[in-house]
């Protein structure tokens, strides 16, 4: 079987070592080519040079009209021949017999190579088989002191002397490459190392199939996950995507403002946040391996906390009916007996009493709101605040004529009034329990205000109350509180309003909000 890396770390390098093998090889295969097309041009220099150095040489052509030329010249081009390395250097006639020779036997021979383009008087050089085999060889034309070509000089330099000469610079590139494919190994070596830590070890395919199953994960799961790294938006899946950018629209990682529960690193577990109209749930954890890094998820509670607050209220409904129909069979079985002891006046003044001060409440309400929906609101909140011991009026400088004209609509205008009456009802003084509201059109602006007889918020408490979801209640009872204000505040600045608190006669909570008229 044939054998191959499993690891994505051990594929990459084996690659990597393939292609620097293959790299250094050619490399080194180039660089003797080099070498040896070096040889070769600088042995057609040489033997020109040489070649023509002799023929030019006056002492070249007095030995050339001596008796014995040979004598004169072998010793010469000899000499000159173990100096400079090369093959051979003949002196000829222009006949073309040979006066000097490497080999001695070979004097008095024909010269076997080119001749006429020395005898026309030009330099030449070409390669030629000739007695000592294939060589480069040049030849040049021996003039006399008149300018008449008396004989030619040949040098050469074999092919054998060539190859010999490059291949003593194999031993150098050799281990040239061999070093760079050392130091290669050693880089690839760490590059593994590097890949394995990063990968864990795992083959292509694996992470593949990781990197599937974290994507479908990502877009199935119902429950919105961002990973923010060094302050910036990592990866964030479709639910995330779908809670965040809401009104805000774009892409979610180029939002101007990141909400708050994205930014920091500190641990949050089950917070509860207001952002854009939604009642979020935020979990965040940091990474330890990276400073700065933290993973959130986010959850939607916009209609669980809607519920929430609907079982709420019908649960005070349920208690409120339940003390009523308690006190309704105390006065009826009270109007019974008062008509069974003859005293029938009596109870008719008990029967009409509670009437008539149910629609003195009714008509102060509805001569004041207009509104059939917030009247109905503040009627219930009243009744429910007589149920809890709870003086709750409606001032004398409420007056709205109808909510189509204000800049709210009804559900806006249910969502302000009835937090802060919820939340005035729970914070009021135990000890002199009122809770006052004013509601009231005029100048412009739209005006809530609702006080209580409570201590307040300080300006910190009600800056992370407008913020997110935050209870000055301690333990279970702050489940699923603490969002009031949140919303409250986000339905303000929707419209441009103003929301502020401060402790005057009580805790008064105000909202404006311009009508735009």
């Amino acid at each position: 079987m044939q054998w191959r890396p499993r690891t994505l770390a051990g594929q990459a390098v084996a690659l990597q070592l393939a292609v620097v093998v293959v790299i250094v090889v050619a490399a080194a295969a180039l660089a003797l080519l080099d070498a040896r097309l070096d040889g070769v041009r600088a042995a057609r220099e040489q033997v020109t040079s040489v070649a023509v150095s002799i023929a030019d040489a006056p002492s070249t052509a007095r030995a050339l009209a001596s008796p014995d030329p040979t004598a004169s010249l072998q010793p010469v081009t000899e000499e000159i021949r173990s100096v400079t390395g090369l093959s051979f250097i003949t002196i000829m006639n222009t006949e073309g017999v040979r006066y000097t020779h490497t080999r001695p036997a070979l004097i008095g021979q024909r010269y076997l190579g080119s001749t006429s383009q020395a005898l026309r008087g030009e330099v030449y050089t070409e390669t030629y088989t000739g007695t000592l085999g294939p060589s480069i060889r040049s030849i040049a034309p021996v003039r006399n002191d008149e300018g008449v070509i008396v004989g030619m000089v040949a040098v050469g330099i074999t092919q054998a002397t060539l190859t010999d000469e490059w291949l003593d610079q194999l031993p150098l590139i050799a281990s040239i490459g061999l070093v760079a494919i050392v130091a290669a190994l050693g880089g690839l070596w760490l590059i593994r190392r590097r890949l394995l830590r990063l990968t864990g070890g795992l083959a292509p395919g694996e992470l593949r199939v990781m990197y599937d199953h974290h994507d479908a994960v990502l877009h199935s799961v119902k429950e919105g996950l961002v990973v923010i790294d060094d302050g910036t938006i990592a990866l964030c899946n479709d639910e995330a995507r779908r809670l965040l950018a809401g009104d805000r629209g774009g892409d979610v990682a180029e939002l101007d403002e990141m909400p708050e529960f994205l930014l920091g690193t500190e641990p949050l577990t089950d917070v509860l946040y207001v952002d854009q109209g939604r009642v979020l749930v935020v979990n965040r954890a940091p990474v330890s391996t990276r400073p700065g890094s933290t993973v959130v998820t986010i959850r939607d509670r916009t209609e669980l906390s809607a519920a929430i607050g609907e079982l709420d209220s019908l649960s005070r409904f349920a208690e409120a009916l339940r003390s009523q129909a308690h006190e309704s069979a105390n006065r009826l079985h009270t109007m019974v007996a008062l008509i069974e002891t003859g005293h029938s006046e009596r109870a008719a003044d008990l029967a009409t009493a509670d009437l008539a001060l149910s629609q003195r409440l009714v008509d102060r309400v509805s001569d004041t709101i207009s509104d059939p929906t917030l009247s109905a609101l503040l009627l219930g909140k009243s009744a429910q605040a007589a149920e809890r011991g709870i003086s709750m009026t409606l001032t004398e400088e409420s007056a709205l004529d109808s909510v189509e004209t204000s800049p709210l609509t009804t559900d806006e205008m249910i969502t302000i009034v009835g937090n802060l009456i919820d939340n005035a009802l729970d914070a009021c003084d135990p000890d002199d329990p009122w809770v006052e509201v004013t509601v009231a059109s005029a100048d412009g602006f739209l005006r809530i205000v609702v006080a209580d007889s409570g201590p307040g918020m300080t300006d910190d408490e009600f800056e992370r109350a407008c913020s997110r979801g935050y209870s000055t209640k301690s333990g279970g009872d702050a489940q699923g509180r603490g969002l009031g204000l949140a919303l409250v505040s986000h339905v303000v600045n929707r419209h441009g309003g103003t929301l502020r608190s401060e402790h005057t006669y009580g805790s008064v909570v105000t909202v404006e909000i311009p009508s735009g008229e």
